[in-house]
């Protein structure tokens, strides 16, 4: 689907929100759209950009029909098909956001699924730049502003832990110390992911990592938690 204008019950649609909630946060002015002959239209790069930015502040309820709205089935595992073991690191070396970056990218080069090093880079800095990527918890998503489908092989994640935390803007203040790189190919799959971290993080996965011995128990402990919460929802 081409970056058109949308009306308010396509973009409802779009992004699993029931149509009068698009109407009251864009009557409040909390979405980018415009009145244009008593309708409202959205565009959807100004929308990708708003929902990449906000995931931190929409509620569960939110987040859920998001992450329904970009699945394909009710039971579709996400994190699964992009995380492997190679993609984790449990005592990543930074100690700044512009180390953290590097190092995340550094940590994706091993799965040898990377094209362009520097292209990923730098969309992550652009991204950081307009509002950091940390949500409260101690927990961030890294992720390019826009898909990156010729940056890697495949779509993919990586999984970090930084024992001492940094700072990383995120919104209660605190350090953060668990980081996961988004990099995906398309626009449904890159929500989807951010969608479905963003409702992984928000139980006792958080806590569990942070007791990780390793990459591969990490692995499972995320993996089991995707399980569970599909299981829940089906």
């Amino acid at each position: 689907m081409p970056y058109r204008n949308m009306t308010l019950a396509e973009i409802a649609e779009h992004i699993g929100m029931d149509a009068r909630d698009v109407k009251l946060l864009a009557d409040r002015g909390m979405l980018p759209g415009q009145l244009i002959g008593g309708q409202w239209r959205f565009n959807r790069i100004q929308m990708l950009d708003w929902l990449q930015r906000e995931m931190h502040s929409l509620d569960r309820r939110h987040i859920q029909n998001l992450d329904r709205a970009m699945s394909r089935t009710d039971d579709e595992a996400v994190i699964s098909n992009l995380l492997a073991t190679e993609a984790i690191d449990m005592s990543l070396p930074a100690r700044s956001r512009p180390s953290v970056l590097r190092e995340l990218v550094s940590l994706a080069e091993r799965t040898d699924m990377v094209y362009n090093r520097a292209e990923i880079i730098d969309a992550l800095e652009q991204r950081e730049a307009l509002a950091s990527t940390a949500l409260p918890g101690g927990i961030a998503l890294p992720h390019p502003r826009r898909p990156l489908p010729y940056a890697t092989a495949e779509p993919m994640l990586c999984l970090a832990r930084v024992p001492a935390g940094i700072p990383y803007g995120a919104p209660d203040g605190r350090l953060t110390d668990l980081f996961v790189l988004v990099c995906c190919h398309d626009e449904r799959q890159h929500l989807l992911a951010l969608a479905r971290l963003a409702l992984l993080f928000n139980s006792d996965l958080p806590q569990a990592l942070r007791e990780a011995d390793g990459p591969e128990e990490a692995l499972t402990l995320v993996l089991a938690t995707e399980r569970q919460m599909l299981r829940k929802r089906s």
